[in-house]
């Protein structure tokens, strides 16, 4: 089979394409035939040795995937060779087979096709942990989302309106806050030219927002913070701006307003049950159409280093997904 590897830590350029021997399922494992592989910022991370999941070399990057069942080991019950399914990796989907366990497994609608499950996991299971197990988001309370245009910014959007939320996008474009206003965003501020303090000041009449869901970190972080809410709710999700941002203290006290850790991939190894009814949740609404999975392009094998350019530009506007 074909994969892409990582043999030593670097850009995206240095990733290389071999030929592996085929996976065997184990017990208690099947063998998907991947179909799509779904690539995120912390993709970008990981290759460089800059993320705090740091596989042996060498390693696949993209931690979700979607395919078909074509092999099953021994001890597998409830599935057969030729469903379409979809798993969350952490890392090895960028190959034409893998080898997962069976309970990891969710079953993928006939309705929607393989690069919109692919990319469900970690974008929009993150935004439905966020939301529900850490905001706990409550129908008419006001959500902020910096990074509204990226693609975990973007299922942040969709999720928030389904919950009933009152949705502002924060971007760095037109364009973006564009695209968050037709996945359910109902305000915008553009922070290219406008203090994200002072627009959601704005927005709110002053009172500030009640949940903040924060992709970017960086230089946005405190002004955020400053708009919050009594007793809101600011979510650490990620820092696609680039710095780790140090907050001060007293701005919670003064708000009396929490700062909350949204680590999805811990949440998944230690609450299995609680992700796999999140999953199958998302999946029901993206077959129904309800969240658009919306995936900005697709990508062979062979072109990956333009993929993750797209991602480390910033310029995707929606997930990014090879296709082995």
């Amino acid at each position: 089979m074909k994969a892409l590897l990582c043999e030593t830590h670097g850009p995206a350029e240095n990733l290389v394409i071999r030929d592996l021997p085929d996976p065997k399922p184990g017990p208690g494992e099947v063998v998907i035939t991947v179909k799509a592989a779904a690539l995120n910022f912390f993709d970008t991370l990981i290759i460089q040795n800059r993320y705090q999941t740091k596989p042996p070399l060498p390693f696949s990057p993209a931690g979700e995937c979607a395919g078909i069942i074509s092999a099953i080991g021994r001890d597998v019950e409830g599935w057969r060779i030729g469903e379409r399914v979809a798993v969350w990796l952490g890392h090895g989907g960028a190959r034409e087979k893998v080898a997962v366990s069976s309970r990891a497994i969710v079953r993928v609608p006939d309705t929607l096709d393989d690069a919109q499950a692919a990319g469900l996991f970690v974008t929009y299971g993150t935004a439905m942990h966020g939301l529900i197990q850490r905001a706990g988001l409550k129908a008419g309370e006001t959500l902020a989302i910096l990074g509204a245009g990226g693609g975990a910014g973007l299922a942040a959007v969709e999720i928030g309106a389904l919950l009933g939320g009152h949705v502002i996008a924060c971007a760095s474009s037109p364009e973006k806050l564009a695209l968050a206003r037709e996945h359910g965003a109902q305000e915008e501020i553009d922070y290219s030219i406008e203090d994200v303090k002072a627009g959601l000041r704005r927005l709110t009449e002053n009172r500030g927002v009640d949940v903040l869901y924060d992709t970017v970190g960086g230089d946005l972080a405190e002004p955020a913070l400053r708009a919050m809410a009594w007793e809101g709710r600011y979510l650490v999700v990620g820092f696609a701006g680039g710095a780790i941002p140090k907050i001060p203290l007293n701005l919670l006290l003064l708000r009396s307003c929490d700062l909350r850790g949204v680590f999805w991939g811990e949440f998944v190894a230690r609450e299995p049950a609680a992700h796999r009814r999140n999953m199958e949740r998302l999946l029901e609404w993206a077959a129904a159409g309800r969240i658009s999975a919306h995936v900005h392009a697709t990508f062979p094998l062979e072109r990956a280093t333009e993929a993750f350019a797209m991602i480390g530009d910033r310029k995707a506007q929606g997930k990014i997904v090879l296709t082995p």
